[in-house]
């Protein structure tokens, strides 16, 4: 069981990016303590931090439920990829361990799915 995002453009063909539900919970730990927060500490994933107090143009993807929700929008998406791309070569530039690696895959195909929403103006749906 697990977690996919893909464009909501009716192409099966379309790229999309999956990952087990602790995978994708480990993937947004570390995009959380890229940006200066710990992700335990917020509101929604057992925390009293509300989420206006953090400053991240990651917020639609971090504070967004594993089930359901609404889909993000392309301006969002668009957002989103601009910091995604900056923290992947950030990420890039440390090295690190596998988990790592596997974080920077795991960004980069995110990366391509967003820009596709973008190109076609179509929303990010989780699945």
């Amino acid at each position: 069981m697990g977690l996919v995002l893909f464009p909501r453009d009716g192409d099966n063909r379309s790229p999309d990016v999956s990952w087990s539900y602790s995978g994708f919970a480990a993937f947004r730990w570390r995009l959380a303590e890229t940006e200066g927060f710990v992700l335990l500490e917020m509101w929604g994933f057992g925390g009293e931090r509300p989420w206006s107090e953090v400053s991240t143009a990651l917020e639609p993807l971090l504070d967004h439920p594993d089930i359901g929700g609404d889909d993000l929008t392309p301006a969002e998406c668009a957002s989103i990829l601009v910091r995604l791309e900056e923290i992947t070569d950030q990420w890039t530039r440390e090295g690190g361990n596998q988990r790592l690696q596997q974080h920077i895959e795991d960004a980069r195909q995110l990366a391509g799915v967003l820009r596709l929403c973008i190109e076609k103006d179509v929303p990010l749906t989780f699945l």
